[in-house]
C-alpha cells in the first residue's frame, strides 16, 4: 500500500501561520492562495518581480526549500538562508527593469525593493533594520531564478 498524501494543512508555508485566506505577507493585496502560495508550492513565477515576492514570502514563513529552488545554482551559498528570530516587517517595490511573463530564456530584470525586519541586536533586544536591494533575475528553462543582489543605501 502506498502512503496517503499529507493534508494541505502540513504544507510548511501554512504551519507557519499564512493561511490561504490571509493576506500575502509579500504585500501585494492579494490573499496569499492566489499571490505568493502557489509559487511557493512550485509553481514558475510570471514575472521577476512576483519571483522576488516570492522569495520574501519565504523568508517570512522560513521556506527554506523555495529559497533554494530559486536561486541560481552558480551564486547559491549553503544554506540555511532564513535566520531565527528575524521578523520580517513589510516588502516595498521601488522599481522593476524587465522580467516580464512573455521574456525568454537569458534574458535578465532587475528589481529594486526595500525589506524591513526586526532582529536581534546582540545584546538581548531587538532593533528594526531594512535591506534595500537591487536584485539581478535570470529567465532559465522558462522559469525566472535570483541571481544575486547589489546592497543599496537604505531610503
Amino acid at each position: 500500500q502506498g502512503r496517503a498524501a499529507a493534508p494541505p494543512s502540513a504544507s510548511p508555508v501554512r504551519s507557519a501561520g499564512a493561511r490561504p485566506t490571509d493576506p500575502c505577507p509579500c504585500g501585494s493585496g492579494h490573499r496569499f492562495a492566489v499571490c505568493c502560495e502557489p509559487v511557493l508550492d512550485g509553481e514558475a513565477a510570471p514575472t521577476a518581480q512576483a519571483l522576488m515576492r516570492s522569495r520574501y514570502t519565504a523568508f517570512v514563513v522560513g521556506d527554506e526549500d523555495h529559497l533554494f529552488r530559486t536561486w541560481h545554482p552558480r551564486t547559491r551559498p549553503p544554506g540555511p538562508y532564513c535566520h531565527p528570530g528575524t521578523r520580517w516587517l513589510g516588502l516595498t517595490v521601488h522599481t522593476t527593469v524587465g522580467g516580464e511573463e512573455q521574456a525568454e530564456d537569458g534574458q535578465t530584470a532587475l528589481v529594486e525593493f526595500t525589506a524591513r525586519y526586526e532582529a536581534s541586536d546582540g545584546r538581548g533586544g531587538t532593533v528594526v533594520d531594512a535591506l534595500h536591494e537591487r536584485s539581478t533575475f535570470v529567465r532559465r528553462a522558462g522559469r525566472w531564478l535570483y541571481v544575486d543582489g547589489e546592497h543599496l543605501p537604505v531610503r
